[in-house]
Parts: structure tokens; sequence; C-alpha cells
């Protein structure tokens, strides 16, 4: 029965249940009105008895004595009698769906700017540590208990594809949302159920065949990436080259270099990559383009929706040349 409540709350808006309660008001003024002019009584009178005839009391000490008054009296309860129980009801569920969210724990303030992680997978543990050093306001959203993640990461505890619970980690205000998943259903599900909440948030999920992958490409969440294609290509080129995969953790993890993305600005627009290159001061990696990685081998003609992946030292901005 708490959970219909809570259910029913969750249906029904808080504005809707004041415009039944106005409503049931106005009915009963209207009806007490007529009745005291039809019946020849006082109007307290006939609001006492619109008022019982509303709640279903129905003492019967005061009662229509001709046919407008059994008109009148009809017209009430077929109009007030239906809306004061769905009103009843609503108030009901609203002061059950208070106490649940207390005892549930479900009154978490809104956080903005933040990292959202959906789901749980082995890879996770491993992964949490640069996550939380690039974001340092982050929160998960798990089926395990907190008590089995890091003591300093906020936990939803729950199922990361239901609704109620996603709500809690205010996606729609996040900078960034991650899903990974100890299955690729999980986290088609729980990706797909993410982009309908907060269909503008990135969304960044790990999925472990490259077939899942390319369908949350398809279905518009173009941040998606299959592990076995990372590790399957870093143990490759590493067989062929000992020291590839020593060179990419020391790319993503050195402190004097930084990757970053930037948009395209009007006046890069025609220009070749080699002489973008020297006015950003920078080494280009790749042009995104239509969610397509070009390599700078060709130095390909700049254009308006390019995105350029930089490798340069950190620091804030564009260079001046660039600007």
């Amino acid at each position: 029965m708490p959970l219909f409540f809570f259910g029913f709350w969750q249906r029904v808006s808080k504005h809707q249940i004041l415009f039944l309660t106005g409503l049931i008001v106005l009915i009963m003024i209207v009806s007490a009105t007529l009745f005291s002019q039809t019946q020849h009584v006082s109007w307290l009178i006939g609001l006492y008895w619109a008022v019982t005839t509303v709640t279903t009391v129905g003492y019967g000490d005061v009662t229509p004595h001709n046919t407008v008054g059994r008109w009148i009296a009809m017209g009430t309860m077929l109009t007030a009698i239906p809306l004061a129980g769905a009103a009843f009801a609503g108030w009901a569920a609203a002061i059950v769906s208070i106490q649940l969210r207390k005892v549930w724990g479900m009154t978490m303030n809104k956080i903005h700017n933040h990292l959202v992680i959906l789901g749980y997978s082995p890879l996770l543990i491993h992964i949490l540590p640069d996550l939380l050093s690039e974001h340092p306001q982050a929160v998960i959203v798990s089926p395990l208990s907190s008590s089995e993640l890091p003591d300093n990461l906020p936990c939803i505890t729950g199922d990361p594809t239901h609704p109620h619970i996603l709500a809690k980690a205010s996606l729609p205000m996040a900078q960034q949302i991650v899903v990974v998943g100890e299955s690729d259903g999980a986290v088609l599900m729980t990706a797909i159920e993410a982009h309908r909440i907060a269909p503008k948030t990135p969304i960044f999920a790990i999925t472990q065949s490259r077939q899942a992958a390319q369908t949350l490409k398809d279905l518009g969440m173009t941040h998606s990436v299959a592990s076995q294609d990372l590790l399957g290509h870093t143990l490759a080129k590493s067989l062929a080259t000992p020291h590839a995969a020593d060179f990419f953790v020391a790319l993503l993890t050195s402190p004097d270099l930084a990757l970053e993305e930037i948009s395209v600005q009007q006046n890069w627009v025609g220009q070749r990559l080699d002489e973008l290159e020297l006015a950003l001061s920078s080494t280009i990696l790749a042009v995104i383009r239509q969610q397509q990685v070009i390599l700078p081998l060709r130095h390909p003609v700049i254009e308006a929706d390019d995105t350029i992946l930089l490798l340069r030292p950190p620091a804030p901005g564009l260079s001046p040349a660039a600007s």
C-alpha cells in the first residue's frame, strides 16, 4: 500500500491536487448558495448540507424538500464526491511519499556540474581513482552498498535503470555521465534510460562488445567505446611494438601534457591542419568530423563543424596566436 501511494504521488502533480481541492471548494460554495435559495434556509445551513453531502457523511437532518433541491443534490453528488475522493487520495499520497523519502534517503540535495557514474563492473574499481581525480564532484548510482565503494564518493544504492533512483542523481544538471555494467544488456538499458532523462548531457558508455557500442552510437550516444577494442588494440600494438602500451600510459598520465578537445573557430575554417597546428603552438592529434576520427597524416582542411583533439602543456584557454 505505501508503494501504491508513492507511485500515485509521482504520477499526480501537486498542481493537479491543488486544482482538484479548489474545484471541490467552488462546487460546495455554489451548491450551498443554490440550496439555501431554493430551500429557503440560511447560507450557513446550505454550506453545512453541502459539506455533509460531499464528504458522504449525510446526517439527514437537512434534506431537499422539492424537485429543484433534489436536482441540486444529484448534481453535487455526481461532481464533487468523485473529485473529493481523488483529492483525499492525493493528499494522503503526498504525506506518505514525504515519509517514504525520509526513510529511503531520497532527500538528497541537488548538485550541479558533477560527474554521474551509473552501474558497476570490476573495471569500475580500477578506473575510479582516475575519474575522481578529474572530477572531484561525483556521484555513483550502483546496486552495491556504499561500503564497497570509496568513502569519499557519494553513493545512491539502487537499480541504475529505475527512473526514481536516477532522479536522485540530478542527471540533467550533470556535466557528464559514465555508464558501466557487468553485461552489455545492463549498459544498454542504463544508457538509454539516462539519455531519455537527460538528452543534453554527454553520456560515455563503456561496453564489452563493439556491437553494443555501435548500437548506442546509432541511438545518439556517440561517446561509447568497447573495452575489448581498447584492450585488444593496445595488446596487439604492444606485441608488435613492446613500448607502445608504456607510451599510451605516459601520454595519458603525464602532468606536463594535456589532451583537450576544442571546437573550431570561424577564422580557422579553410586552413590546413599543419597551418593551424603552428598557430595553436600545439600538437594536433586528430580531427573529429561527423563522429569520425581523422588522423592528421594528409593535413586535411578544417571545416566549420570540426572538433580538434590537441596535445599541449596544460594551460587555461587558447594561446594568443589562435584567438
